[in-house]
């Protein structure tokens, strides 16, 4: 009779601990199970995708459902080891570095559990490598799930490709704002891609409509913003002096009687930068539901206009990993390339 030919995922008892390897390179788990109470003790070998990546960072990806409180606590208390030792929240994970991952205790569900995302219409994808894509997201879509939201572009991105072990962002878009989106494949492109944009070595530069007319071609708008609560909770954010500093340079693109396109290009990336700096100078963003002009929003949905005016059209930068150029250039959205059309047919 034949030699049994072991699979190629084998599971070992080696002194109590059973032991699991999918025999891939460099991946290893080892489950213990701890005696009459069914709970397990796991042993995670680290590879690309997640070097780089804070400990606390970690456990809050791979352990969905379980409290934030509970995942601080067990880092406290030495119940995760790195190596066989204690770290701190803030240590910063190496690839080989072998993770103690103890019981996890889940939430209990408030509610039923929601539903996975839908795959629905793929997202159109710009550029992709080994190492990172560029999407174009459409608006009204938010770029995560969270604050009522169930799910976002990065969860449709993982429900369309399940092949993929990471996807993160490597930035975000507000929910009505559409256009060009980075999303990281590996941990490392992640890591130098985010370290760029801080560096301002990532160009970004959106389409801008206003109300009004903006009055000379170029201005750089150097105004710190702030972020605060409004008394109904609401995030919001405002020209301060005790804000972080915020650099955008506005053009002209074209100007009617009633408003004006803009090019704004960002040398910082602050949360609302571009809403919030157009609104303070007296040029509120077309559709803008938090800083515009309310009034003339509700008028512009007659017109058929139903959303904000803000699309990221320009990224440009060196790639991390290769060294090439590339320029990506995302065309105004259908509906806001009609609105202009009508602009211009107003005014003939």
């Amino acid at each position: 009779m034949a030699a049994r030919v072991p699979s190629l995922s084998s599971h070992l008892l080696v002194h109590g601990v059973l032991v699991t390897t999918d025999l891939k390179p460099g991946r290893i788990i080892f489950m213990m199970m701890v005696q009459g109470k069914g709970n397990i003790v796991r042993y995670e070998l680290i590879g690309e995708s997640a070097a780089g990546q804070r400990i606390d960072n970690y456990f809050l990806r791979i352990a969905k459902g379980v409290p934030k409180s509970h995942i601080y606590r067990i880092l406290r208390d030495g119940e995760v080891r790195v190596n066989g030792r204690r770290v701190r929240q803030t240590y910063r994970l190496a690839i080989g570095d072998e993770v103690r991952i103890p019981p996890l205790r889940l939430a209990k569900p408030s509610s039923p559990s929601p539903s996975p995302p839908p795959v629905g219409k793929p997202l159109l994808v710009v550029f992709e490598d080994e190492f990172f894509m560029v999407v174009n997201k459409p608006s009204g879509r938010a770029v995560h799930g969270g604050s009522g939201i169930s799910f976002g572009v990065i969860e449709q991105l993982r429900a369309q490709r399940p092949e993929l072990k990471m996807l993160e962002l490597v930035h975000r878009l507000d929910r009505e704002t559409s256009g060009l989106l980075i999303v990281a494949k590996k941990r490392s492109a992640l890591t130098a891609l985010q370290n760029m944009m801080r560096e301002g070595r990532v160009e970004k530069r959106y389409f801008a409509l206003v109300a009004g007319q903006w009055p000379i071609p170029q201005q750089h708008v150097r105004m710190p913003l702030l972020k605060y609560l409004t008394e109904s909770g609401e995030r919001r954010v405002r020209v301060s002096e005790v804000g972080k500093p915020a650099h955008s340079i506005v053009r002209l693109l074209k100007r009617w009687q009633k408003f004006s396109l803009l090019e704004v290009e960002l040398k910082t990336g602050r949360t609302h930068q571009i809403r919030v700096h157009l609104s303070h100078l007296g040029f509120p963003l077309v559709g803008d539901d938090k800083y515009g002009n309310f009034l003339l929003n509700r008028m512009l949905v007659n017109d058929g206009l139903r959303r904000m005016f803000l699309h990221a059209a320009k990224l440009a930068f060196i790639h991390p990993m290769k060294g090439e150029e590339l320029v990506f250039d995302a065309p105004l959205p259908t509906e806001l390339r009609g609105f202009v059309v009508r602009l211009e047919g107003l005014e003939r």
